[in-house]
């Protein structure tokens, strides 16, 4: 799982690949009593590190419908860079599938992390969180 950086080209794009663990810890309901709920990752593969952010979410997850809006900082090393990125997430579930939406947000990038586009794609497979971020990532000053 090696992920390589980029010249600032959109179009040179890279992936980094991996797993990573969610916690979750209930927090006073939100107004309208929307679920809230405190996050905590642990991530490995090509993004090594860790996150903590705050997810709200509504409707009936046992029943399969369901949505949700989370924010969360990642603290991290990618491609032998460390600093920080926020990842804004909204989802939705229902008879028709899962639609999942989660990109960094522009101008978090902190560190050497400074600049970084991107979005990433989750999958659960047996319980088992993995990720697959796209990112561009400005050369290294």
């Amino acid at each position: 799982m090696m992920a390589s950086l980029t010249s600032g080209n959109a179009a040179a794009a890279v992936e980094a690949r991996g797993q990573f663990n969610v916690a979750l810890a209930a927090l006073p309901a939100a107004p309208g009593g929307l679920a809230q709920h405190r996050l905590e990752k642990q991530f490995s593969g090509d993004l090594a590190g860790t996150s903590t952010g705050v997810m709200m979410s509504a409707g009936d997850p046992a029943k399969g419908i369901a949505g949700y809006v989370a924010m969360e900082m990642v603290e991290a090393t990618l491609a032998g860079r460390s600093g920080g990125f926020v990842l804004q997430h909204n989802g939705t579930m229902d008879a028709g599938g899962q639609q999942l939406n989660v990109v960094i947000v522009p101008g978090s990038g902190t560190g050497a992390l400074a600049g970084i586009t991107g979005s990433m794609a989750i999958r659960i497979e047996n319980r088992q969180h993995y990720y697959t971020l796209t990112y561009d990532l400005p050369a290294a000053p």
